[in-house]
């Protein structure tokens, strides 16, 4: 018995002295290895097309005014919140390839500009239930917009890249608009 006493003090006094020398901050990150997280892989640039559907109108519509505008002239102040459909061609009712969810908030005063900040939520295929996030500055009145990737998920893990976005219909009484989103992806 005084064996397992003597065994169970020393125990308790390592403990002590284990949990003693505390964290102090400075140990929270560690370098890891590259190949646990498949980066070792080479690099491939992946490109597709999708069509991003934004319904203000209707019984259902994919997105909705959270926050109205200060001015209407601009949008400014403005946020809308979106499950938009994003689609093989232009018209709705083709494939849906997934979801855009995310959020626009008009972010300029002087023009139409909006801060986008959204995922693309693949539905189908290879990709599905992989996700790339793009977070940029979008003017809709410009022909041609540019918007980083900023990341993603599940294929497109560590993903970095952009898209282009080109209005392909608009309509001016109820704002509901089909996007052509051409988006290079980089990603493992």
């Amino acid at each position: 018995m005084a064996k397992v006493i003597i065994f169970l003090a020393v125990q308790i006094l390592l403990l002590t002295i284990v949990s003693s020398t505390g964290d102090d901050g400075e140990n929270f990150a560690r370098t890891i290895d590259r190949k646990l997280l498949g980066l070792h892989r080479k690099e491939k640039l992946t490109h597709f097309k999708v069509y991003w559907h934004d319904i203000l109108s209707g019984p259902n519509p994919s997105s909705i005014m959270i926050q109205p505008p200060i001015t209407n002239s601009t949008y400014f102040g403005g946020i809308n919140m979106i499950d938009n459909a994003l689609t093989a061609k232009v018209t709705r009712n083709s494939t849906l390839l997934g979801q855009a969810q995310g959020f626009y908030a008009g972010a300029a005063q002087k023009e139409l500009g909006f801060l986008m900040a959204m995922n693309f939520a693949f539905k189908r295929g290879k990709y599905n239930g992989s996700t790339i996030t793009i977070l940029g500055r979008n003017t809709p009145f410009s022909e041609v917009r540019e918007m980083p990737i900023v990341g993603g998920s599940g294929l497109f893990r560590f993903a970095r890249g952009y898209v282009e976005a080109r209005t392909k219909w608009f309509n001016l009484k109820n704002g509901d608009a089909t996007v052509e989103y051409s988006c290079y992806v980089l990603h493992y």
